[in-house]
Formats: C-alpha cells, sequence, structure tokens
C-alpha cells in the first residue's frame, strides 16, 4: 500500500488551528511572536549551557538538548500554521506530510524522554546528594540523552510507516495544522484495526515509559522531602523541582488526552486546541520557567550580557 500511496501522490490540504476560509492575521501574529519567542529563549539557553562554564551539571546538560529539541519541534509544524492563518487549506504533499509526522513525533518522543532524565537527575540529587557525582557522571548522562534520541525515532518510524501504508483519498482536508497522528488515522479509507493495535500497543509503552520514571522519580523526592526536618531544606527542594514538574505536567497532560483514545473518539476542535499546548506553549515556557527562579542560570544571562557589553565601553 505504501507503493500504491507513492505512485498515486495523495494530496492533503491542511485547514489549520480555525475552521473556514478566512484569514486570521491577529492570530499569525500572535504565534509569529510566540516562535520568534521560542528560538530566542531556547537558543539562548542552548548557547548559555555551550558557553558558560558555570552550567555545565548534568541538569543543565540535560536543559541545553531539552532547549534543542523544542526549537526544533516548533519548527516542524509553527511556519506551516502561520501558512494556514493566512492561507487556509494549503496543499501538502503525501512525501512531506509523513516527513512532518515522522520528525514530529520523533521530537516529542526525545522531549519527553528527556524530562524524565530530568526527574531522574532531580531525584538523585536529592534523595542520594552524597553518591550525585558518582551516579550522575558524564558517561551516564551521555547514554540517557543517546538512548532518547534512539528509542524516539524507532518508535516514530514504525508510526510512519504503518499510518503511511494505509490507503488514502487522492485528496482530503486535513482539519488541524500538521500531519498528525490520530488525523491521519481518521482519513484512511482502509481498514485501520491492525495499525491502531500496534500504534497503541507500542506507543502506551513507549508514551508510558517515560511517565512512568517520572512518577517514580518524584515519588522519591516526596518521600525524601517529607522526611526533611528542616522547612529551608523543603523549600530548596520544591524550588528546584517545582518548575520541571509544571513542564512535565502540562506536556504530559496534553499528550496522553490527544494520542490515547480510539479514532472514533476523535474531535477535530479538541486536538487542534490541545496539540497547541504541547506543540506551541509549553516549548516555548520551558527555558523561561527552568530560568526564572534559576540563580544559577541569570547569573549566567548576566555574565553574557556584560561580555556582550564590555567592548562597547572601553
Amino acid at each position: 500500500m505504501a507503493v500504491t500511496n507513492l505512485t498515486y501522490k495523495p494530496q492533503f490540504q491542511l485547514l489549520g488551528l480555525m475552521d473556514g476560509t478566512d484569514p486570521h492575521p491577529l492570530l499569525f501574529l500572535l504565534f509569529l511572536s510566540i516562535y520568534l519567542l521560542n528560538a530566542l529563549g531556547n537558543l539562548s539557553m542552548v548557547v548559555l549551557v555551550r558557553s558558560d562554564g558555570a552550567l555545565c551539571s548534568p541538569m543543565y546538560y540535560f536543559l541545553g538538548h531539552l532547549s534543542l529539541v523544542d526549537v526544533c519541534f516548533t519548527t516542524v509544524t509553527v511556519p506551516r500554521l502561520l501558512a494556514t492563518l493566512l492561507h487556509p487549506g494549503q496543499a501538502i504533499s503525501f512525501q512531506a506530510c509523513f516527513a512532518q509526522m515522522y520528525f514530529f513525533v520523533a521530537l516529542g518522543i526525545t522531549e519527553s524522554y528527556l524530562l524524565a532524565a530530568m526527574s531522574y537527575d532531580r531525584a538523585v540529587a536529592v534523595c542520594r546528594p552524597l553518591h550525585y557525582g558518582a551516579v550522575m557522571t558524564p558517561w551516564r548522562c551521555f547514554v540517557l540523552v543517546a538512548a532518547s534520541w534512539a528509542v524516539a525515532h524507532l518508535h516514530s518510524l514504525l508510526h510512519t510507516l504503518l499510518i503511511s501504508a494505509l490507503a488514502y483519498p487522492p485528496s482530503a482536508p486535513v482539519r488541524h495544522f500538521f500531519c498528525d497522528m490520530t488525523v491521519m488515522l481518521s482519513l484512511a479509507t482502509s481498514d485501520t484495526s491492525a495499525a491502531e493495535t500496534a500504534i497503541f500497543s507500542e506507543g502506551l509503552t513507549v508514551v508510558l515509559t517515560p511517565l512512568l520514571l517520572v512518577s517514580l522519580s518524584y515519588s522519591s523526592i516526596l518521600v525524601a522531602v517529607l522526611g526533611m526536618r528542616t522547612t529551608g531544606g523543603r523549600h530548596r527542594v520544591f524550588s528546584t523541582c517545582g518548575a520541571h514538574l509544571v513542564v512535565v505536567s502540562l506536556f504530559f497532560g496534553s499528550v496522553l488526552s490527544v494520542y490515547f483514545r480510539p479514532s472514533s473518539a476523535y474531535s477535530a476542535r479538541y486536538d487542534r486546541m490541545a496539540s497547541v499546548v504541547y506543540a506551541v506553549v509549553t516549548p516555548t515556557l520551558n527555558p523561561f520557567i527552568y530560568s526564572l527562579r534559576n540563580k544559577e542560570v541569570k547569573g549566567a544571562l548576566k555574565r553574557g550580557f556584560r561580555w556582550r557589553a564590555a567592548p562597547q565601553d572601553e
């Protein structure tokens, strides 16, 4: 079927975030501003982590990779979203549609595993502070990041192959701002039961594994916090882990609400709004949530500004 699809070259029309054919210039400006803010925040975080020697701990190593994933994650979808806000019904080829799906799924899963790695890092820092350096070695951090990328791309490849092998009409409207798995399953004209079974079983394992790891990490942190005798220690833990917990809740909550239900329960309007949360809003908020209450990141930013201003003062 995949060969047949490529032979007939079906075209899809991305209808965008809103129903109807009217342009939405105000929404265009809003999402353009969000996208530019996303790129500024995440790329600044990547540069800071790479250039500032004070940000060399495992937490910032993971945060640098998370920021890189976030800027790529939004770049996969937001440019198409911006185009459909001005010109709804943008045509997208079969190959481009499934390429977009592949990278969207791969980057989304990578983000989920990086969030799990960061929660593990926080759990070790809180529960085993004296052994933190021995546990979170550079090699182990590298393995965690490499495994996140590898699992995500293998998962995405499987899903993309399964869904692209289905039959589609020569021209079909996609009621979304990108080629999402749930949308493409609903558009298929052939039987999707086998693909749905494989996607739900394998996908449930791949997506719930990082969620389980996050839950176990924060359960350990909670037990450690309850055992602390000083309120100052508890406050430090909450200030360190609170930002990460907000990001995890936003990301996993919206992802689970979209993907883990049968296609018969598909709702275009709900899926589009929920997708904005995890595909646009959360990646944009991440660098700011992690940095606003982080003294080390604030210090690195100040040092960076002073370094840039120094030649002008001379």
